[in-house]
């Protein structure tokens, strides 16, 4: 089969992702094996590929926001049949025993592992899955607009909850990516005014399309205080713009993996008057259950960009100089 891997990670320049030929993989007694469809191109991807991520494997696959269809089950699968439409997401392994597992935080879960950094992703025709982290999907979208829901949909939902963002209260949103775009929608589904601050134009025509009530530039101030906010974009330097913005009681969510360093915070312009900054780790399966059920009732408009699986590296490489407008999606031929 064709897959990407990681090669030796570095800037998109030095081609850090390297086409191979390898055998489809067989599933373990518990996993299933899936037939890629299509594969959501995440920042975290990038972050891997650039080395922001340190490898956890050698030649690893990226790539875990993927939807496809049970190829083969292992052994001591029960539930899975040969055809069902499946979801693989970036969570795929905990404890189950740990303390964090026990109160229903396991994405906190210090053996936890990952899809496209522990263990090979959707770059790939073929990918495996522990049945028990699969996902079943709606049927009322096309595998290209699933795939972005694996991740960008399901950390955008779980930034959501972690901002507390009061009913019909003001959002803003930094960095107007594949979550983003989603994590948007969402809100204003449920009478929030949002505000998105993006440097990409197209992002912000975008965001206006999609109902927010304005969009500008990274670093603009918005038009009113905001009740909560949420940073996609892995840039540090929009901490202290966010808490600034923010009312009295406010709470930021900071919704990456990867963030460059933050700059000084000033106690009474940023934090006082209790204003809180919350980190987002991964998410539990439980997160992906509720979203994946949320959009089957409130669909949302997935904005996809389409790339053949054998231009995987132009499309990582497009994500870098932010020439993606929503999701890039490789669709396997």
């Amino acid at each position: 089969m064709l897959a990407w891997e990681v090669r030796v990670p570095g800037p998109m320049a030095t081609r850090p992702l390297r086409a191979v030929r390898r055998p489809v993989p067989e599933p373990a007694p518990d996993e299933l094996l899936v037939r890629v469809t299509a594969c959501g191109v995440c920042r975290t991807d990038l972050h891997l590929a650039a080395g922001d991520l340190a490898p956890r494997r050698e030649g690893v696959v990226p790539g875990h926001e993927i939807v496809g269809e049970v190829a083969a089950t292992g052994s001591a699968v029960a539930g899975w049949s040969v055809g069902d439409r499946v979801g693989i997401a970036w969570l795929r392994h905990t404890c189950g025993e740990c303390a964090f597992c026990r109160r229903g935080a396991e994405n906190l879960c210090p053996d936890s592992r990952y899809t496209g950094w522990d263990s090979d992703g959707g770059y790939a025709q073929f990918a495996t899955v522990p049945a028990d982290f699969a996902y079943r999907l709606p049927a009322n979208s096309s595998d290209a607009e699933l795939a972005p829901l694996l991740c960008a949909g399901i950390i955008g939902w779980r930034a959501l909850q972690r901002a507390e963002l009061p009913p019909g209260g003001r959002l803003g949103i930094y960095g107007f990516g594949a979550s983003a775009h989603l994590t948007a929608q969402v809100a204003i589904a449920q009478g929030a005014r949002v505000h998105v601050f993006t440097r990409s134009e197209a992002a912000r025509r975008l965001a206006i399309e999609l109902g927010a009530a304005s969009a500008g530039e990274s670093n603009a101030a918005p038009g009113e205080s905001l009740d909560a906010a949420i940073v996609f974009a892995p840039a540090g330097d929009l901490v202290p713009v966010a808490l600034a913005a923010l009312d009295r009681g406010g709470t930021l969510a900071m919704a990456g993996i990867h963030l460059t360093e933050i700059p000084p915070l000033d106690y009474e312009r940023h934090l006082f008057q209790e204003r809180t900054l919350r980190s987002v780790t991964a998410n539990a399966r439980q997160d992906g259950r509720d979203f994946l059920a949320h959009v089957a009732v409130h669909p949302v408009r997935v904005v996809v960009t389409p790339y053949s699986l054998d231009r995987a590296d132009h499309a990582l490489a497009d994500l870098a100089a932010d020439r993606v407008t929503g999701a890039a999606v490789l669709i396997p031929t």
